[in-house]
């Protein structure tokens, strides 16, 4: 099955490979028609009574008001580097990549009690960044090699991103745009980001709304993850690659695999091959540890690693539901 090539987009040239010579951005079009200058004046002034992630705290962030996400006018950065632990298809091969371009964004949407970055969606170690300082940093990754821009925990601060975006097209950046996220995701911010992301990355994390509640503080992530991978997927389609299989376009869907079940794998799995397809790209990702807030006494049973045994069920399963389409750490 081949993905269709999109309208006056890159030609291609076998199942999900396209020509990297036909590729550029989606974010250029809207910068090149004004649209994307239109995008960052809608984006600030939704700042002013914030609905920008399903919380709906409804703070005047423009005036460095917060609440659940503790970020104001200006997103917080916590580290800006070359990502060589991405998927292959982000770093690079690994004799020659030249990594994935990672701006980490300090604190989160979500209450993961077992975050591994605690000290960074938690605590929000980082520094204020304005728009700047952004744009200077994705184009520093630009100038490194780097194969793509990879916003980290970025539903908070869609706004800030564009914002730095418009700068730094102005500077010069012709990457691709990886929004890695962890689907707790409004609408209204992927409404936003329509035209200008290429690589959507979310972590389907919970399939249960009670293990959402116990384990990331939001019993209706569930629905609202669905909600918005659909959108994702509807935007930018299946994942697609250049001739030497870096990610250009599409959805890369992970799935942290978790002690117990409790992340609902199956069902998950299911959902993947039903609602968007066999042929999604799927990193069922085995590096859950118990971390964070997470001991033996307050959460016994996600308080260990997986087991090879696990691991080996949860691919078992989304091969019986029906997927096909793995990163090579999932096999």
């Amino acid at each position: 099955m081949r993905p269709a090539p999109r309208k006056n987009g890159p030609t291609a040239i076998g199942p999900y490979v396209v020509k990297r010579s036909q590729f550029q951005p989606a974010y250029l079009r809207l910068y090149e028609s004004g649209e994307l200058a239109r995008r960052v004046e809608l984006a600030l002034e939704k700042l002013r009574d914030c609905v920008l992630c399903p919380r709906e705290c409804r703070v005047n962030r423009l005036d460095n008001k917060f609440a659940v996400c503790r970020t104001g006018r200006h997103a917080v950065v916590s580290s800006c580097f070359a990502h060589f632990g991405e998927e292959d298809c982000l770093r690079g091969p690994e004799a020659s990549g030249r990594g994935s371009g990672t701006i980490f964004f300090g604190f989160c949407n979500l209450r993961c009690v077992f975050c591994q970055n605690y000290e960074t969606s938690w605590l929000g170690e980082g520094f204020p960044a304005p728009p700047e300082k952004i744009a200077a940093l994705m184009l520093e990754l630009q100038a490194r090699g780097c194969h793509n821009i990879n916003f980290v925990t970025p539903e908070h601060v869609v706004p800030q991103i564009l914002e730095a975006l418009l700068l730094a097209v102005e500077g010069g950046l012709r990457l691709p745009l990886v929004y890695n996220t962890g689907a707790y995701d409004s609408l209204d911010s992927l409404a936003l980001l329509d035209g200008v992301v290429d690589i959507y990355m979310p972590d389907f994390k919970f399939w249960e709304p009670e293990m959402a509640r116990l384990y990331a503080r939001a019993p209706d992530y569930p629905e609202t993850a669905r909600r918005a991978i659909r959108e994702m997927h509807r935007q930018v389609g299946l994942l697609v690659f250049d001739e030497d299989g870096l990610a250009l376009r599409g959805v890369l869907l992970r799935h942290l695999l978790m002690p117990g079940g409790v992340a609902g794998t199956q069902q998950i799995a299911e959902w993947l091959a039903r609602e968007l397809g066999p042929d999604t790209y799927v990193n069922l990702m085995t590096q859950y540890r118990p971390a964070g807030k997470v001991t033996a006494e307050s959460f016994p049973i996600i308080n260990r690693a997986i087991t090879p045994a696990e691991f080996e069920h949860a691919l078992a399963t989304a091969r019986a539901a029906g997927l096909r389409r793995f990163d090579q750490r999932s096999l």
